[in-house]
């Protein structure tokens, strides 16, 4: 194995060529780059009076173009049962198998790496048929081994109580089938082992109630310390990652004694906590695009009850200003969506453009998607920003985000995504190299068959 990983540090330089460079880590961005490669990684990084490119050198040009890093989502919802290709999400549970939702999965993964997030932290979804872990790995597995183009992936498994917020994503009145809730520390311990052994990446957990569910406040306890206690630790017994779901200021002070590693959503919010957060060091984040205008209507299009939508509203302004004084009081935040009912798959950097109007630098919007956002899942010696050694995740964006931090919606404008040094989108002049070929509107809707 360490043989094969050598072979793939190795071959011919590769150069890209680009007009500015935001290299991931906050400085000013650079005039005239060259990034040189070699293999899946950078070799080095320096601009084009500095660098000599000998003349049979393989060269991407991308000289009109702002180079950045891959982009990161770290929650999403890959396999939830959403607008993109269903028109009742309430109705597309009852009428699908996981067989063909994980497929659909792939599909909505792909959608979002054509739209430049090389990595997606997909944070697990249940269904009739129980937990989708086994098929959001084999997602995954099927992308790093080369069988299907994606984005990197790192899976989240749900362990949580009977009747929490992620147990009530399904109707109440649906059967459950399978392992898919525990309650009490050992049974949760077992559940997150269960998650563990399909191979996830991340033991998703839920400490307060939510935003998008019949029936639940967000108030509502969704398990003791102890409980919560023990699911972290099992996590990190196995040098795995803990995500909690944390509404209330309650859920986020259980999540920082347990020691969780990233704390989900803003929503409610009090002064000392916010600072224990800071001082805790742990990234949040915000997952704003689920709660705007946009968001709320497109759950009205697709069947979510009135009680539901007047709860979504409710919780806007909270949501956004819990943002503006968390940022204000140096909490780390890393980028996510809770992309799953809404908005479509591959709008994420929408996400980006909330920040910004909320009062968020616009660099510092870039850096929640990237240098903080691989921090955040402890891969940033491999990932996150545009340095020698890093692995090449690199997109090309007509446009200059610092500028309009809009321009990374449109997919015209993203010209190239490289994912470890390969060029898996290439929409240069000339060329027309798409990850997904289809454009919105063109798959049909399942529940329209």
């Amino acid at each position: 194995m360490q043989g094969m990983k050598a072979l793939e540090e190795k071959g011919a330089l590769k150069f890209i060529k680009g007009g500015t460079l935001i290299d991931g880590k906050g400085g000013r961005p650079v005039k005239d780059p060259v990034v040189v490669m070699q293999g899946r990684r950078i070799k080095k990084v320096g601009t084009q009076d500095k660098i000599k490119i000998p003349r049979d050198a393989q060269v991407i040009d991308a000289a009109r173009y702002t180079l950045m890093p891959g982009m990161m989502d770290l929650h999403i919802h890959t396999s939830m049962f959403n607008c993109v290709t269903f028109h009742n999400h309430r109705v597309a549970q009852f009428e699908i198998m996981p067989h063909l939702q994980q497929m659909y999965a792939l599909f909505h993964a792909q959608l979002c790496f054509d739209m430049g997030f090389t990595t997606l932290r997909d944070l697990g979804m249940n269904s009739n048929r129980g937990l989708l872990t086994n098929e959001l790995c084999a997602v995954r597995d099927a992308i790093d081994a080369g069988i299907m183009e994606g984005p990197r992936m790192l899976i989240g498994g749900f362990t949580t109580i009977t009747g929490s917020h992620l147990d009530l994503i399904q109707p109440r009145a649906m059967p459950r089938h399978g392992f898919n809730t525990a309650d009490g520390p050992w049974e949760l311990r077992k559940l997150a082992r269960t998650n563990l052994l399909a191979g996830c990446d991340v033991i998703k957990t839920c400490a307060s109630g939510g935003g998008g569910t019949d029936k639940e406040e967000p108030d509502i306890r969704n398990m003791t310390q102890e409980e919560l206690d023990a699911i972290v630790d099992e996590a990190h017994a196995f040098h795995k990652s803990a995500s909690v779901h944390c509404f209330t200021t309650q859920a986020q002070r259980m999540a920082l004694k347990a020691g969780a590693d990233t704390i989900e959503h803003m929503v409610f919010h009090d002064d000392e906590t916010i600072d224990l957060i800071a001082e805790a060091g742990i990234p949040v984040t915000p997952t704003l695009s689920h709660r705007t205008d946009h968001a709320i209507q497109l759950r009205r299009e697709h069947g979510t009850a009135e009680f539901v939508l007047r709860k979504m509203k409710y919780l806007q302004p909270f949501c956004f200003e819990t943002f503006q004084k968390m940022y204000k009081a140096g909490v780390r935040i890393a980028m996510g969506t809770d992309m799953g009912f809404e908005p479509d798959m591959g709008s994420n950097a929408g996400e980006l453009e909330i920040y910004v109007k909320l009062g968020m630098k616009p660099m510092d919007a870039i850096l929640t998607a990237t240098g903080n956002a691989a921090r955040a899942i402890k891969l940033g010696g491999d990932l996150g920003t545009i340095e020698g050694g890093k692995l090449a995740d690199i997109i090309a964006v007509d446009g200059d985000p610092l500028k309009d931090i809009a321009c990374l919606q449109k997919k015209q404008n993203i010209k190239l995504v490289m994912k470890e040094g390969r060029i898996y989108a290439d929409r240069r002049p000339g060329r027309n190299k798409n990850v997904v070929n289809a454009t919105s509107g063109d798959w049909k809707i399942i529940d329209y068959l």
